[in-house]
């Protein structure tokens, strides 16, 4: 696995928590999907490590299985390696990530002091699919490609159409060339939520308002939450912003992840 580490500044560093940030991205992404938001957490004083999760970005993929499940053992031995036997960290994983993060914290609960969920999937809410992607794969002209990459953005990552071309284009198209990883499957069950109730520590959750994976379905979510987390700490919707949240609107989504790893309840 790669992990890229990033170090906030002495002056920010004034009374931070002394744990590490870890991020992990979401399906067919990479680190990358983080990119306008570490440097709020840098100066906030965090320190912030952005896995590429196996298959995914520049990591080899996992030694066995494609999907969420092969992962676990990875992130696990991965983790431990750079915490220490008794390290902790805050976890925050976004999409295919956030329900990888939960997954892992059911499996191995002492890693994470507390666990925040972004636009994450298979809470079991969603009566059927709420979007379909087009293939691009198979189109032999450039433009042809973009023009699915654009629809698919579209369709499930970003509500404002004119944030499309540029930077998230551009990180689109780079992360999906590296994405090993193109048959999952679990992101449709209700995995995240089976997987809660074995996790200890208190949990947050993020979503853009109008989420395309579950679009109607989102006035669900809290009480999905609270039914089967322990120790759930709230649903923050942050208006006018679709699934990739935190690229979209990072200013307000900046502020509601701080808040939460800050032990406080964000807007609903």
């Amino acid at each position: 696995m790669v992990w890229h580490q990033w170090t906030p500044s002495r002056e920010a560093a004034i009374g931070e928590s002394g744990l590490p940030v870890v991020l992990l991205h979401g399906g067919s992404g990479s680190w990358t999907h983080w990119v306008r938001n570490i440097d709020a957490l840098l100066s906030a004083g965090r320190e912030v490590w952005a896995a590429d999760l196996p298959g995914f970005g520049d990591s080899a993929p996992p030694a066995s299985g494609g999907d969420a499940d092969a992962m676990i053992e990875p992130l696990a031995d991965g983790l431990r390696a750079m915490l220490g036997p008794a390290g902790r960290c805050d976890l925050v994983g976004f999409s295919f990530g956030g329900m990888t993060a939960g997954m892992l914290l059911a499996a191995h609960p002492p890693l994470a002091r507390q666990l925040v969920l972004v636009g994450a999937p298979a809470m079991g809410v969603v009566p059927e699919r709420q979007f379909e992607l087009k293939a691009w794969r198979h189109l032999p002209d450039p433009m042809a490609q973009d023009a699915v990459h654009r629809y698919n953005l579209a369709a499930l990552m970003l509500r404002d159409p004119a944030l499309i071309d540029g930077l998230a284009l551009h990180l689109h198209k780079a992360n999906l060339a590296r994405d090993r990883m193109p048959r999952r499957r679990l992101a449709h069950t209700d995995i995240l939520a089976r997987s809660l109730p074995a996790v200890r520590c208190p949990v947050h959750a993020i979503y853009g308002a109008h989420d395309a994976l579950y679009k109607a379905w989102i006035s669900q979510l809290e009480a999905a939450y609270a039914a089967v987390t322990p120790d759930f700490r709230g649903l923050a919707l942050i208006p006018d912003a679709g699934h990739w949240v935190q690229f979209e609107r990072p200013a307000v989504f900046d502020a509601a992840l701080l808040a939460a790893l800050a032990g406080v309840a964000g807007p609903r």
